[in-house]
């Protein structure tokens, strides 16, 4: 082989290495590229990381990134770059993009293929242009007004389809104006980096379809989550609302955890993993109450069931009143046939008017015990049950003044429930834990049965339903539960009592505090950082507000 030949041979294995070694490089790049994005869950810094690699593979000037509205309609801006132009809008910069969209077909319905970006969505092509003011077919008056009202002149452009496993159009990726490595100068997008590009897309697309399909995931759980939390909270017309406060009033705690630069929070920093993990526990945390009776959680009396029973005690009274009535007639008739006198018939009359005086104390008195704002005491309950103790005549029978039933319920010291409602209540905390512990969540969502199911626990393990001490209670489920009790404490719409003011609501934490019902640091955390003001000013009634 002569020299010449040997030459020839020598610079086409270097050209070919050279180009070997450039494949290989960018094969590299774009796997690191692919990893990087499909790491990338911040949807915004998705979509910028996806035009800055584009425009580093291809040295474009500039770059713009469309994505496919929900009703597939038209195509957002979400991104728009250019160096010449010192822009950089959308993603993460902070600025907005104003742009109308694009729109994927005409008013009366037929496709848009004016619009390179458009067409490209529409027919999943790709499109490589040297010079837009060359090129024909597609409608480039937008560029070229922005090149005409900014000196910038719009040269190279391609454009390229984004669609996910399934083919549908996702998005679509833009590039403007290739320059040249050597010179700076702008040219066409190369055949090479055209394929980079496709592949780039590619990864895009399925790293873009991932984060999207979480997105949606987390939007259909939180929606989800909402939906059954307002079935729950309309269960019942008194306590509508509840939860939303309180989801309110842990995460205002929460952030307030946060922010603390000493103190015994000083080293606690919720991320936002952690406080998207409190948040749906706070709006889980009543989930159990789906299978609670509505009249035991709306029980306003204590004679109340599917109805208020203290009518029919009226009415009973009323017929015992009536019966007496008819007995002092009878005996009045019968002393008058035989012949008594009249003081004797008036002493009679008198002797029942005495009777029904005292039965309408009695009806008064027993009505009055029916209100769950009524204490209780020994004195109370016993005058309860002497007046149930009587009887009056039914029927040819002898019929008690008050069922047992009624005096189970009347004889309740404190509220209006039973011990066997307030078990019912109760329940709806085993209830919580048992339906969340079942479902599948997420690592980073694991703990929120222990923190939905945690909230009526105490720190002395007086709590409820598996009597927690504080060693085994989480710092979230603590603020979980200052939450509930505030929220229940100041509740205006609660039908067995009346709104409470602020300052007995403090005064009853305080004493929750003392008695290590709630944790002291978050208590203390709430009222000094005034978490406990902000919520009065937008929940509570003015009348209610009398702690400054």
């Amino acid at each position: 082989m002569g020299s010449d030949a040997r030459e020839k041979t020598s610079a086409a294995s270097g050209g070919n290495g050279k180009d070997l070694n450039a494949t290989a490089r960018h094969l590299e790049r774009l796997t690191e590229i692919g990893l990087a994005l499909s790491s990338e869950r911040n949807i915004d810094r998705l979509f910028e990381m996806i035009v800055d690699e584009a425009r580093a593979l291809t040295g474009a000037d500039a770059g713009t990134l469309y994505i496919v509205d929900d009703a597939g309609r038209h195509l957002d801006f979400v991104i728009l770059q250019n160096d010449t132009m010192k822009t950089r809008m959308g993603g993460t910069s902070g600025l907005s993009i104003t742009l109308p969209p694009v729109p994927l077909y005409t008013p009366d319905g037929a496709e848009n293929h004016a619009n390179v970006s458009s067409h490209v969505a529409l027919s999943r092509e790709l499109v490589n242009i040297p010079d837009v003011y060359e090129a024909e077919g597609f409608d480039f008056t937008g560029p070229r007004k922005y090149d005409q009202a900014t000196g910038y002149r719009s040269t190279s452009m391609l454009v390229v389809p984004m669609t996910n496993h399934e083919g549908d159009i996702i998005g679509v990726l833009q590039l403007l104006n290739a320059l040249d490595p050597a010179s700076g100068a702008v040219t066409a997008f190369s055949p090479r980096t055209v394929g980079l590009v496709g592949a780039l897309a590619s990864q895009a697309a399925v790293a873009l379809t991932n984060t999207q399909l979480i997105r949606d995931l987390k939007r259909l759980l939180y929606s989800f989550i909402q939906s059954i939390a307002e079935a729950i909270d309309a269960k019942s017309p008194y306590t509508k609302g509840h939860i939303d406060r309180v989801v309110k009033l842990t995460m205002s705690i929460a952030e307030a955890v946060n922010a603390q630069a000493e103190g015994p929070f000083k080293d606690v920093n919720f991320d936002e993993e952690e406080l998207e993990e409190l948040r749906l526990a706070a709006w889980m945390h009543d989930v159990g109450k789906i299978t609670t009776p509505e009249h035991v959680v709306d029980k306003s009396t204590k004679l109340q069931t599917i109805f208020d029973r203290a009518e029919l005690v009226r009415l009973r009274f009323a017929l015992i009143e009536k019966s007496l009535q008819t007995d002092l007639l009878e005996r009045l008739i019968n002393m008058a046939s035989a012949g008594d006198s009249r003081e004797a018939m008036r002493a009679m009359a008198e002797g029942f008017e005495g009777r029904r005086r005292e039965l309408a104390e009695e009806r008064d008195f027993v009505l009055a015990c029916n209100s769950p704002g009524e204490f209780m005491d020994d004195a109370k309950i016993e005058r309860v049950r002497a007046i149930a103790a009587k009887t009056y005549a039914l029927n040819g029978s002898m019929e008690p003044y008050l069922t047992e039933d009624e005096v189970r319920n009347l004889t309740i010291r404190k509220g209006s429930l039973t011990e066997e409602e307030r078990k019912v209540i109760e329940n709806h905390a085993v209830v919580t834990s048992a339906m969340l512990s079942r479902l599948p969540f997420p690592k980073r969502l694991a703990r929120i049965p222990i923190f939905a199911g945690s909230h009526h626990e105490k720190l002395d393990g007086s709590g409820y339903p598996n009597h927690l001490t504080a060693d085994a209670l989480p710092l979230q489920a603590r603020i979980l539960a200052v939450a509930d009790v505030f929220e229940a404490l100041t509740a205006s719409d609660r039908p067995y009592k009346q709104p409470m003011k602020l300052s007995q609501a403090l005064k009853i934490l305080g004493f929750m505090k003392k008695d290590k019902h709630i944790d002291p640091e978050v208590f203390d955390l709430f009222v000094q950082g005034g978490l406990h003001r902000e919520y009065a000013k937008a929940e509570l009634n003015p009348e209610q507000i009398d702690e400054a």
